[in-house]
C-alpha cells in the first residue's frame, strides 16, 4: 500500500468515526427534547435514529444509538425528559430504550438493501412495530398494565407523529447524505 493510499483511508476512517460521533451527538440533543402527553412522552429519538441510518448505514447507525445508550446509562441527561442513568432502563420506558437498538437493525437493512423509498418506509415501519413491541411488554411488566391498556397508552398516540417522523427522515436523510458526501 502506499502513501496515497494510506493516507485515504485514513481519512476515510476519520470520517466515518467524525461522522458516526456527529450522529450521537444528534441524538443527544434530539433525545431529551419530548413531549410528555403520559407515561410514555413523544421523543425525537427515533427521528435521530433514522436520519443516522440515511447518513451512517445500518452497522454504523445502530453504533451510533449504542454510544448514545452508554451516554446516558452513566448518567448524562441525555434520554426523554432530560433525564439519565440505569433507572430509566428499569423504568416504563426501558423497553423502548432497548427496542431501539433492534428498530436500527431492522430499519437499517432495509434503508440499506432497498433503493425504492416505499420499502424503506416499510423497513422503518417493521422497525418501529418491532421497537413498540420491545416497549410495550416491558411497559405491561413495570406499570402493571394489560396488553391492550398499553397499546391505547403507549402506541396507538405515537402513530401519526412516528409516520411524520419517518417521512422526514426518508426526505432529509438522503439529501443531507449527498451533501455531505
Amino acid at each position: 500500500m502506499d502513501q496515497t493510499q494510506s493516507s485515504t483511508i485514513s481519512r476515510s476512517k476519520t470520517y466515518e468515526i467524525t461522522i458516526t460521533a456527529l450522529m450521537t451527538a444528534v441524538t443527544c440533543i434530539l433525545a431529551p427534547m419530548s413531549i410528555p402527553i403520559g407515561p410514555v412522552p413523544i421523543s425525537f429519538t427515533n427521528l435521530a435514529i433514522y436520519l443516522s441510518l440515511y447518513l451512517l448505514g445500518w452497522k454504523k447507525g445502530t453504533i451510533s444509538y449504542l454510544i448514545y445508550l452508554l451516554i446516558g446509562l452513566v448518567g448524562l441527561p441525555v434520554f426523554s425528559g432530560f433525564t439519565g442513568g440505569p433507572a430509566k432502563l428499569a423504568g416504563p420506558t426501558g423497553g423502548y430504550i432497548i427496542g431501539f437498538i433492534v428498530m436500527a437493525v431492522i430499519a437499517g437493512l432495509f434503508i440499506d438493501n432497498c433503493r425504492k423509498p416505499w420499502i424503506q418506509l416499510i423497513g422503518m415501519i417493521v422497525g418501529t412495530i418491532v421497537c413498540y413491541l420491545f416497549g410495550t411488554v416491558w411497559f405491561c411488566i413495570v406499570a402493571g398494565y394489560t396488553f391492550q391498556a398499553a397499546l391505547a397508552v403507549c402506541v396507538i398516540p405515537f402513530i401519526p407523529a412516528d409516520l411524520v417522523k419517518m417521512i422526514i427522515a426518508m426526505i432529509i436523510g438522503p439529501m443531507i447524505k449527498k451533501r455531505i458526501r
